[in-house]
């Protein structure tokens, strides 16, 4: 039975030449589970939001959307808002009430349904989710992954045909968004709800479902299984392969070798740590683990020096910084990880001097530090992103043309040069962090703070944001993320520290760091720590793989 079945829709908005869909078919199967791919900008929120008439975007619609067989358009708010659940990428973007038991219970008062039945709904949801414990708090005392959950339990109050979820965890630290993920495989599998999903986190993604989608500029190139859909984007060189699990690109890197080609593909972590168990099983392991990177002595030439800091919000509240120490090293990129709510964003927003400790000791050496928020919303200011970036020269002596120059020079580096004249709110949230990136550069920092950049990225632009990052701390620019992208910081980083509790807890080079956790590494770590000790990535795998199985042939 079809949940829903597309048959060439195209949908252009207003203003453009270009649609933004372009002759999109496929059907979604009663029960099944899709994740929808492709990279920033490719049409992923536009086609999720079509499925949905109260969240259709503005704009010419071509083609259908049938809905078990009825034209979605004919299909009644209400029966879509019972019967389609949507979960939006920010937690507060959906959330309508100022109580966790509030929340739950206003889609179904909204519909008027009996206050018996919203009883046992909620009841129902809160127990299902283990809510229990926090029932009765203010949302506002939630975290972010609390929230997302708080999200899914209330649409899922509704008892929806279908979820679904538009990048669900960009704002949720690992362990948060594998537990939602997690909740939502349950959902699939233990009720049957049919599940379509777009993530850029796919590690956690791809194993579960039954089958991936693939975008590029708004067209649909691929609608396989997880492992062919890898395949055919390894063998076309696509961009995408570049985001496809950490089990899967390790496969195609040793594919050409000969090295495992005989045995299946791996999609996750399990089936890669089987895949490397049977590779080995007729070879011996003699060089376990990569040579250690180096980095500089932070002593005396740090731009960033903190010392024993103490802060808190309201002056009887809560310490949320506890007795903070580090050192940044001119032209190195330091990552800072951890949990939801442990204070990593206020600690950035003290380096950037926003906020004062009230205990201890900061300097900054470079009087020019640029801070790149969480929101990157809260940076425009225009009616374009054009005129939004020409705001951040207007103290600048240069003349327009010189100006025009830098504006497209910077806007070329982030690939953005298409969206010149577009309003900051029209593109989509990968494309909003790339704009707002490309406005903090026009300021030539010497001291960059990030906060979250990857959020809403593809792993194209990752690799390209990493390139941007590296040339500027080349240039002797510190650059300081805090990020709950593990594969990102594990791969170009120069220096991990782990954030707990108000504090950092240690401090390491990504081979080192990553090497010692269970939860915060990456899933190259994970895979195959049972034979190698410090390989975090899947080139790191490729390489020791080789160099046990060449070096034994030798």
């Amino acid at each position: 039975m079809e949940t829903f079945n597309i048959k060439d829709l195209t949908f252009t908005y207003p203003g453009r030449e270009t649609p933004a869909l372009q002759e999109i078919s496929f059907s979604l199967e009663y029960g099944e589970m899709a994740a929808l791919c492709g990279k920033s900008g490719c049409g992923k929120s536009t086609l999720l939001r079509n499925l949905k008439s109260v969240l259709a975007p503005h704009g010419e619609k071509k083609g259908e959307i049938l809905f078990y067989g009825t034209e979605l358009d004919e299909v009644t708010e209400r029966e879509q808002a019972e019967r389609i659940g949507y979960v939006l990428q920010d937690p507060d973007n959906q959330i309508v009430t100022d109580k966790v038991w509030h929340e739950l219970a206003f889609g179904l008062e909204n519909l008027g349904y009996d206050s018996n039945i919203i009883r046992i709904r909620v009841a129902e949801m809160a127990s299902y989710f283990g809510i229990q414990t926090w029932f009765n708090k203010d949302i506002s005392q939630l975290s972010g992954g609390q929230k997302q959950i708080l999200n899914l339990a209330a649409v899922m109050a509704m008892q929806p045909d279908v979820l679904i979820l538009d990048e669900p965890t960009s704002q949720l630290d690992p362990i948060a968004a594998a537990d939602f993920l997690d909740t939502v495989k349950k959902l699939n599998r233990e009720i049957g709800t049919t599940v379509l999903i777009t993530e850029h986190r796919l590690e956690d993604v791809l194993p579960a479902a039954d089958r991936v989608l693939v975008m590029d500029e708004g067209k649909l190139i691929i609608d396989d299984t997880p492992a062919n859909a890898g395949a055919i984007l390894a063998q076309e060189k696509h961009d995408m392969f570049f985001s496809m699990p950490t089990p899967l690109q390790t496969y195609s890197l040793l594919y050409d070798d000969g090295i495992g080609s005989e045995y299946p593909c791996p999609t996750d972590v399990g089936e890669g740590r089987r895949w490397l168990t049977e590779i080995f099983r007729d070879h011996t392991v003699t060089e376990d683990k990569l040579p250690e990177e180096k980095h500089g002595n932070a002593a005396d030439r740090a731009v960033i020096k903190i010392k024993d800091i103490w802060f808190r919000y309201l002056k009887d509240g809560d310490d949320v910084i506890k007795g903070l120490s580090l050192k940044v090293l001119p032209g190195e990129i330091f990552a800072i990880v951890g949990g939801n709510g442990t204070g990593k964003s206020t600690a950035l927003s003290i380096m950037a001097g926003i906020r004062k400790p009230y205990r201890g000791r900061t300097e900054i050496n470079e009087e020019h530090v640029v801070m790149l928020p969480q929101n990157p919303q809260t940076l425009f200011v225009e009616e374009s992103i054009r005129k939004d970036l020409l705001e951040m020269l207007e103290s600048s002596h240069e003349d327009e043309e010189a100006k025009k120059k830098k504006i497209l020079k910077v806007a070329e580096l982030v690939e953005i040069t298409e969206l010149l004249d577009s309003h900051p709110y029209d593109v989509s949230g990968g494309e909003q962090q790339r704009a707002a990136l490309a406005k903090v550069l026009l300021a030539e920092p010497q001291v960059l703070l990030l906060d979250e950049p990857t959020k809403g990225m593809d792993n194209h632009f990752k690799n390209k944001l990493a390139g941007i990052l590296r040339k500027l701390a080349d240039r002797g620019v510190s650059v300081v993320m805090v990020s709950h992208d593990i594969e990102f910081c594990g791969r170009y980083a120069d220096r991990c520290a782990m954030f707990f509790d108000g504090s950092i807890t240690t401090v390491d080079t990504p081979r080192k760091f990553f090497s010692g956790n269970s939860f915060y590494t990456t899933a190259a770590n994970r895979m195959s720590r049972h034979l190698f000790r410090n390989a975090v990535t899947s080139e790191d795998i490729a390489d020791l793989v080789k160099r046990n199985i060449e070096g034994e042939a030798e």
